[in-house]
């Protein structure tokens, strides 16, 4: 019988017929850089850090689970890890990428890859047509769904439809939902993207990216590039990633939880331009959501009447915090035109609805009446001065 993703959060299938590491109930932590062979041809099945760890396999192997994939490679960022994907590709290799992502891809597009030959078509897939774009050296499409930091949301399986029929791969970054509310590759994605800094690791204490894929091919690819690169995820942090994410499963209900009702409560201010949150029944994507994902997340947009009224409240709040990064235990406000998308052009930005009044709140999981109660006062205050 199938274990429901609760479960499989906290034991892989093969748990309960572990006997070895002394019975702990914690995966142990192996601090080691190499390991010793009992004889010349023989190994214990680890030779070298870099290319495998116990306690990253673990970590690895619950990933892959819960996003019902065959491998998981876990990277020391979740910009380590799109950096390995894109050298899968070679120059003239063509790649049609969303126009709403998170500024460090789109960086990475446009500085790194480019310059190595590789082409991008950044395209709205929430007005444009995918199809339309797709030329002769298409090998993938890259989105994020919901987007950072629009909340647009993509449709997965026409998306995988669209790149299989013209050769391509599908790879969805999958970090504002996590595993726990969608699993592209059910949908048909080839590969899932993670900043496992964010909701795997959910306490803002460690960085760590992953990639997801069902596919043997692909999976023989990565495995390949990534003992050759070295860019994997250390042990310590390797341990606190999988202690994150035994509580992922409470941590995104609550969290879900309480956005909607902060993105309800803001709907109510009169300063509130808009709010962007795929759970409110007026947001675009609300249906596509619910037919693709088990949930809506804890991400949510509001843009303000002014940059200095946005500004403003940046400084007042208390509790809650101004800062970059997001999917922790604490609730964090973050000013995408500086911060995030600081080096996206401001007419992408502005184009893309990224305006110098918008606000990304990433909301925690404290007590959603004392999260209210401060952005009441704070927004309080601000009416005040003006």
């Amino acid at each position: 019988m199938s274990r429901g993703i609760n479960t499989r959060c906290l034991h892989l299938e093969t748990d309960e017929n572990e006997i070895s590491h002394y019975g702990a109930i914690s995966y142990p932590i192996y601090q080691s850089a190499t390991y010793a062979h009992p004889e010349v041809g023989r190994s214990t099945g680890y030779d070298y850090n870099r290319v495998s760890n116990p306690t990253r396999d673990q970590l690895q192997k619950i990933v892959a689970s819960l996003e019902n994939g065959k491998e998981a490679l876990a990277f020391s960022s979740g910009m380590a890890a799109v950096t390995l994907l894109m050298e899968m590709y070679k120059p003239g290799d063509h790649i049609i990428a969303d126009l709403d992502l998170y500024g460090g891809s789109i960086r990475l597009f446009n500085q790194v890859n480019s310059k190595n030959g590789i082409s991008f078509s950044f395209v709205d897939t929430l007005r444009e047509n995918i199809e339309d774009y797709i030329t002769d050296n298409t090998r993938a499409i890259y989105i994020e769904t919901p987007t950072n930091p629009m909340m647009n949301i993509t449709d997965i399986r026409k998306a995988a439809d669209i790149a299989h029929r013209h050769g391509a791969i599908l790879v969805v970054d999958n970090t504002f939902m996590s595993p726990y509310f969608q699993n592209p590759i059910d949908l048909g994605a080839d590969i899932v993207v993670h900043s496992g800094t964010k909701y795997l690791g959910g306490h803002n204490d460690t960085l760590a990216g992953f990639l997801v894929t069902a596919s043997d091919e692909i999976s023989e690819k990565l495995k390949f590039l990534y003992k050759t690169t070295g860019s994997c995820l250390a042990p310590f942090d390797s341990w606190l990633i999988l202690r994150g994410i035994k509580t992922l499963g409470i941590r995104m209900e609550r969290a879900q939880q309480n956005a909607l009702e902060i993105a309800r409560w803001a709907k109510t201010k009169k300063s509130v331009k808009k709010v962007i949150y795929p759970g409110l029944e007026d947001h675009p994507g609300h249906e596509l959501q619910k037919s693709q994902a088990r949930g809506f997340g804890a991400m949510l947009a509001i843009e303000l009447e002014s940059k200095e009224y946005a500004l403003k409240v940046l400084k007042k709040i208390r509790m809650i915090k101004y800062a970059e990064s997001l999917g922790g235990v604490e609730t964090l406000i973050t000013y995408p035109s500086t911060q995030t998308h600081a080096d996206v052009p401001k007419e992408v930005r502005e184009a893309n609805g990224i305006t110098d009044s918008l606000l990304r709140i990433s909301v925690g999981i404290e007590d959603v009446k004392d999260l209210i109660g401060e952005l009441e006062q704070v927004f309080d205050e601000t009416d005040a001065g003006r």
